[in-house]
């Protein structure tokens, strides 16, 4: 699949940022709840994405929840506590950069959890998510995925840029090195965790302008709303590949 153009790009990126501007409306008029969670490997490009689906939203029905390193008090509290207060309540779209599922990866993968813990995590996740969507919840979950040397060239980078030292940690240093612990995390995650309430859809990030038009067309084909253009939003299935766990383990992903 070749690249496009940056004046391509940027001229679909419009097109798409105002259908999402006529999905903010139609939501806020119904009362509509929307959840959007972002996993991915590191430098998968979910900050990208995210800043290109709120840049013209409403920030007032529209919130990013990142959440940092938990404190004393909530590790001892049950884990999901800390993301309810964050849930879409009528009216708002609400963006996990990273979610719950850290537990499945990088605390899995560094240690941060015993296994007990991940095992609750495991079997408790799928009807919390159940239970969200009962709830009136619309849940969409995507996976960003990046071959190795594309990690490898955005984490130098991101390293050599003094305007995205922000984004540097101590756990980028050690992606590459558990590459394929991260590998077998995500596999494992993907093919316990898709359901049919909340499925997983596997996003190809290599090319980040197709990874954010794409995912941005996947979100506006599976919503309803008014005077949805259909000949804009739909997405290229060899960039978003919705996940099946029976057919193909990782849809293609990285290993």
């Amino acid at each position: 699949m070749s690249s496009i153009s940056k004046s391509v790009y940027k001229k679909r990126l419009h097109d798409l940022q105002i259908e999402l501007v006529k999905l903010q409306r139609h939501f806020m008029a119904h009362d509509d709840k929307i959840l959007i969670i972002l996993e991915g490997r590191d430098a998968a490009g979910k900050d990208g994405v995210i800043k290109r689906i709120v840049q013209h939203l409403s920030p007032r029905e529209t919130r990013v929840v990142a959440l940092g390193k938990p404190s004393d008090r909530e590790q001892s509290a049950w884990y999901f506590q800390r993301y309810v207060p964050h849930l879409p309540a009528a009216g708002e779209l609400v963006l996990f950069n990273r979610s719950w599922y850290n537990r499945a990866g990088v605390e899995r993968v560094m240690g941060f959890c015993s296994l007990d813990q991940y095992e609750e995590f495991m079997g408790s996740v799928v009807e919390f998510e159940a239970m969200l969507v009962r709830s009136g919840v619309k849940m969409m979950k995507y996976y960003l995925d990046i071959s190795r040397p594309v990690q490898e060239k955005r984490l130098l980078a991101r390293k050599k840029n003094p305007l995205k030292q922000w984004k540097t940690s101590p756990i980028d240093a050690k992606a590459l090195e558990h590459w394929q612990d991260y590998s077998l995390a995500r596999d494992e995650m993907l093919a316990r965790t898709h359901t049919a309430e909340a499925p997983w859809t596997g996003v190809h990030a290599d090319d980040k302008r197709q990874a954010r038009l794409n995912v941005i067309s996947d979100i506006l084909t599976r919503l309803r709303y008014d005077g949805k253009d259909e000949s804009l939003v739909q997405p290229d299935t060899r960039v978003v590949l919705t996940y099946d766990n029976v057919n193909d383990t990782n849809n293609g992903l990285a290993t």
